[in-house]
């Protein structure tokens, strides 16, 4: 069993195989405003159960989920082409300890 974690009211569960070892600070105009902290796995490697909606803006590349009950953002996935890697608020996995792992910053606010 891998590492566990779920939105604020707990209608979105997610289970990814491990503690990410680095974490992702990007500045883009999104995840500066939601202050996630983005882990990176392969999409095989990610379950997600529970009901959650798609924001697509821009280049409409990826859709960023969140619970639509609680609001929490909980990952972003390719709506086409394969990255080979999806993202996952590592916030809202249980135990995570930003001080514990490595967070490299991105800039992307371009």
């Amino acid at each position: 069993m891998g590492v566990q974690g779920s939105c604020h009211c707990g209608n979105v569960r997610i289970e990814v195989p491990s503690k990410p070892a680095w974490v992702a600070d990007c500045n883009c105009s999104l995840c500066r405003r939601l202050a996630w902290r983005v882990a990176y796995f392969l999409p095989d490697q990610v379950h997600i159960s529970g009901e959650t909606t798609a924001y697509v803006w821009g280049d409409r590349m990826i859709g960023i989920h969140h619970c639509p009950i609680c609001g929490c953002g909980t990952h972003w996935q390719s709506l086409g082409e394969d990255f080979g890697k999806m993202g996952i608020n590592a916030r809202l996995l249980d135990e995570f300890d930003e001080s514990t792992v490595e967070v490299r910053k991105f800039d992307n606010a371009d």
